[in-house]
């Protein structure tokens, strides 16, 4: 691809993968929005997506419908909507944002967990729930009832289980390998367990697509505060995308090289860049609708590592 300016790469980007509405709606929420109190006028939400291609009608239908499904809640004043982060979510777009932001992780004590869920203590409506969940947190089922993660976020586990209302009736437990059987090593449960082509493969297309915006904004880094909203908003978005479907395991267990660690120095890279002038964009149109919009909170300068 050729040097572009950085709205031609905007465009170029819009044009040839374009991100579903109310998916970037939430990636704004996620990114933008909760660090702010977590909260926003609903023309405040169109000012910022207007520039990403997505209309006003779209702004609307996509924001009802994260009301109607519980991630937000709505408010009036007059003729205006307010909205806000439904509490009961705030959880959620927590464990997410330490997914986003934080390293890979790199170190493996040699355990595993496994999530027991026996077909005499619990029903198919709660094991089907409870299997969505943990297999979003990147968990392998192994057999009926039996899932398995060699390094969970242990909180995220606790969380998980007591929303989904498992907590009693699991049974959770560390195991390792048991020296001197003869058994196959643990770490060859990975290949077993998960399928990590199409993850690689995503991962190899994040960083075709985002490596010349990087390129671009360090030739020439003061880049316009819409566009660094733009470009930091479609970055999230699209690093958000494959890691969903990334169990997230330790980089020990991983091939080698593994594409998830660059991708992550590449969207490190690109979010460093371009948070400063996209906070003022945030802020002005924030501050349309609300004066005592707050400035981003203290979790928000822990991202990537810290934000310069």
């Amino acid at each position: 691809m050729p040097r572009l300016t950085s709205g031609e790469w905007i465009d170029h980007f819009l044009s040839t993968d374009p991100p579903r509405h109310k998916s970037l709606v939430m990636t704004v929420c996620g990114d933008a929005i909760a660090p702010h109190g977590g909260a926003f006028w609903l023309g405040s939400m169109i000012e910022l997506l207007g520039p990403l291609g997505v209309s006003d009608r779209l702004v609307r239908t996509s924001v009802f419908r994260l009301v109607q499904e519980g991630w937000l809640v709505a408010s009036r004043e007059g003729r205006r909507s307010r909205y806000a982060l439904e509490p009961r979510t705030v959880p959620r777009f927590e464990r997410a944002n330490r997914r986003i932001y934080s390293p890979p992780a790199l170190h493996w004590d040699g355990r595993w967990t496994f999530v027991l869920a026996p077909t005499s203590s619990i029903d198919g409506e709660l094991r089907a729930l409870l299997r969505k969940e943990m297999e979003w947190e990147g968990f392998a089922m192994l057999a009926t009832g039996v899932m398995a993660h060699p390094a969970p976020d242990r909180d995220t586990l606790r969380e998980l289980l007591a929303r989904a209302g498992g907590a009693d009736k699991v049974f959770v437990c560390d195991a390792a390998e048991l020296p001197g059987v003869g058994s196959r090593p643990l770490p060859e449960l990975v290949g077993d367990a998960w399928d990590l082509s199409s993850v690689a493969a995503a991962y190899r297309q994040f960083i075709a697509g985002f490596a010349p915006v990087a390129a671009l904004l360090e030739d020439k880094p003061d880049v316009d505060a819409q566009d660094a909203f733009a470009i930091r908003s479609l970055l999230i978005h699209a690093y958000r995308r494959v890691q969903l479907h990334d169990p997230m395991l330790p980089v020990g267990l991983l091939p080698d090289p593994w594409p998830g660690s660059d991708a992550y120095e590449l969207a490190r890279r690109i979010y460093r860049l371009t948070w400063a002038r996209a906070e003022e964009h945030i802020m002005a149109m924030l501050r349309k609708e609300d004066e005592l919009t707050p400035p981003a909170d203290g979790h928000f300068h822990d991202r990537f590592g810290g934000l310069a």
